[in-house]
């Protein structure tokens, strides 16, 4: 599998996770599972495949330093136009800012009393949370698809993130439990919930957060609006630009994509996968949009094109 075919550097990558101070979690595995579902995601290849396409250790083990304590504020360094990954538990609302996860690429947290992690990979613009139960995550420095492999640190066992299953370790070929995740701005989410408290930028780690090693999305430039990859895909799909933005969901049958941008001028669109129609509802107050398999709520997140065909090349896509 090749390693560069840059446009995001090795130095960015390094950028990403240089830090002053060391990252927690680590090495210890002491037993303590996150919980898990039976496998709920359609998969194309054996779990080896996956295994052998891995591009391993792009930087080392927690490199990428999770964030294990966050600390929150009233958002003072967030811009109105600034992405924002949205998460209520329970009633409580909380933000994270892209340009503090772009650094750091997991949060742990408690939301609601719920011990959360809320993961985010720059190199393909997926925010996406999980329940931790007990343990924490943290970044492998492996990458499958150019997306995200997360570890969790009482088992070791290694998530794609967008599959959101274990492909390698103790719990291969179980699910994650999700929890939803909103992309969005600041000044929407802010709107939607004004009391809101904030990820800070006080990480404990001595970083430029104006400085995103990827580029930037207020406004978008840099690696987010180049058509080229940082890194090898499975699978190719040359349908539309690799960094297209579509709302994507799965069940244990299919996989559907709906093009973000049109869905927002439509309102509404719908795909057939055989006796099954997936209905994606646009909702203007947060930017984002919901999925429907025949009236039943899906989990769904946005993601770059490239890194949905890599992983699901028989996607249902409109």
């Amino acid at each position: 599998m090749k390693r560069r075919e840059f446009v995001v550097s090795a130095s960015a990558l390094a950028t990403a996770s240089g830090c002053l101070g060391s990252a927690d979690g680590g090495e210890d595995v002491d037993g303590t599972a996150p919980p898990t579902r039976d496998l709920s995601t359609p998969l194309f290849v054996s779990y080896e495949k996956y295994q052998n396409e891995t591009v391993r250790n792009v930087v080392s083990k927690d490199g990428i330093p999770s964030i294990d304590e966050p600390s929150f504020d009233d958002g003072k360094d967030v811009e109105d136009g600034d992405p924002v990954f949205g998460v209520v538990v329970e009633g409580e609302p909380r933000a994270y800012p892209q340009d503090v996860l772009a650094q750091h690429e997991i949060v742990n947290d408690t939301v609601g009393g719920k011990n959360v992690a809320v993961t985010y990979c720059p190199l393909t613009g997926t925010a996406m949370g999980f329940d931790r139960g007990g343990t924490t995550f943290g970044v492998s420095g492996d990458l499958l698809n150019s997306n995200l492999v997360m570890y969790d640190r009482g088992t070791d066992t290694r998530y794609p993130q967008v599959l959101g299953a274990g492909v390698e370790g103790k719990l291969r070929g179980e699910s994650l439990v999700p929890i939803e995740v909103t992309w969005t701005t600041w000044r929407r989410w802010r709107d939607e919930y004004p009391d809101s408290p904030v990820l800070s930028r006080d990480t404990g780690y001595a970083r430029n957060y104006d400085d995103d090693p990827y580029g930037g999305y207020n406004p978008k430039t840099g690696y987010y609006t180049s058509d080229s990859l940082a890194f090898s895909v499975m699978n190719r799909d040359d349908r539309y630009p690799p960094k297209k933005v579509f709302v994507v969901a799965r069940d244990a049958e299919n996989s559907v994509a709906f093009d973000k941008e049109r869905l927002r001028d439509q309102g509404q669109i719908s795909v057939d996968a055989g006796d099954t129609e997936y209905v994606a509802t646009y909702e203007d107050g947060l930017g984002t949009a919901t999925v429907e398999r025949d009236g039943e709520p899906l989990r769904s997140f946005d993601a770059m094109w490239f890194v949905w065909a890599a992983f699901y090349p028989d996607t249902y896509v409109e």
